[in-house]
């Protein structure tokens, strides 16, 4: 067969699939005006989590091309406009634009929702907390730099709930509007990408070049993008967001670099799906055996815990400590219940949601 043929055929396959996602569409307007009939939420992260699973196996059963994660990426922006159909949905994130976390928030709510980037985690908080916003998106932890404390932090004091989280592998591309490499004399980015990007520049520059930290790869895309000889090593939605090409991906020295993500949101609570997870505060005291006997409700209960994390208390000429605590499971499960009934002035409900790590 020839090229122009197999476009055409590619043409065809592309209007069936634009009146199937308008087809999709009309049921999604259906579904949003009986949700708002009844006021219930419009963002299901375990419903969407079970399509994927579904389509993944169907996909495997019919010796399909698509991988779980080509369908996730091609699902998670059909979900995200059908959402936005539903309902137009404000997303805060810690900024700028073009950030890693600004990357996690569009990889799940997809490019047609607002996107409001703030300057710190706080703020996130503030603007979900009072409304202003539906949901935000702020790093929980890196799997090589560890936990974010501000996170922890405002989670403890704040009246908001965890809704989903979102890992991301954190990956760094090289961008500029040089396709001939040996015409780029600098190279824009933040410290820390330079040094996990440390073999990529020794291989590919002469030890001339220019390394020039800024405070953020956002910054570095958009100075590369203005300046004649000049790269940058940014996230691709850097990349993206100030039309710089892409000339390498993945051009970080170890593979094994994710950061964990949640998104968070004012009264929600999810359903549960099966596979699970739970967070919460516990404010034990400070006798002897406390923690120990707490941990130990969980253990004859048979509910795995993933992690617990100290935080300072922060009360007055006082060292004690507060207890942030995942466990597999959703708080609506019996056992579950048992122990926050046992507990229930010592425990804060933070949320159940899809475990996805």
């Amino acid at each position: 067969m020839d090229l122009l043929s197999l476009r055409n055929q590619i043409d065809a396959i592309d209007n069936q699939l634009l009146r199937l996602l308008n087809e999709r569409m009309n049921v999604v307007k259906n579904v949003g005006e009986l949700k708002k009939h009844e006021k219930s939420v419009i963002y299901r992260p375990e419903r969407e989590k079970s399509i994927i699973d579904r389509l993944t196996v169907l996909s495997q059963d019919d010796k399909g091309t698509l991988n779980h994660s080509a369908i996730e990426a091609i699902f998670l922006e059909i979900f995200a406009v059908s959402r936005n159909l539903e309902l137009p949905e404000k997303v805060a994130f810690l900024g700028p634009e073009g950030s890693y976390t600004h990357q996690a928030a569009e990889n799940r709510f997809g490019a047609m929702s607002e996107y409001i980037p703030l300057k710190t985690i706080k703020s996130v908080f503030d603007n979900v907390e009072t409304e202003r916003v539906r949901f935000g998106v702020v790093p929980i932890e890196n799997n090589q730099e560890g936990t974010v404390a501000e996170t922890i932090d405002q989670l403890c004091y704040r009246d908001v709930k965890i809704v989903a989280e979102l890992p991301l592998s954190i990956s760094f591309s090289l961008a500029s509007n040089h396709d001939d490499l040996t015409k780029i004399k600098k190279i824009y980015s933040k410290d820390i990408a330079f040094r996990q990007c440390r073999n990529f520049i020794e291989d590919y520059f002469d030890e001339d070049i220019r390394l020039i930290q800024v405070s953020s790869t956002s910054r570095a895309a958009e100075m590369a993008a203005n300046e004649e000889g000049a790269a940058a090593i940014c996230s691709h939605i850097a990349a993206k967001l100030f039309q710089l090409p892409i000339r390498y991906n993945n051009i970080e020295d170890s593979q094994d670099n994710t950061t964990r993500f949640l998104i968070i949101a004012k009264d929600f609570i999810n359903q549960t799906s099966g596979k699970d997870k739970t967070s919460i505060l516990a404010k034990i005291g400070n006798h002897p055996g406390d923690l120990a006997n707490f941990l130990e409700e969980f253990r004859q209960r048979d509910i795995n815990l993933t992690k617990i994390e100290s935080r300072p208390a922060k009360m007055k000429d006082n060292f004690n400590y507060w207890f942030v605590i995942d466990f597999d499971g959703h708080y609506k499960d019996d056992k579950v219940q048992d122990v926050m009934r046992v507990y229930k002035d010592t425990i804060t409900f933070l949320g159940s949601y899809v475990k996805m790590v």
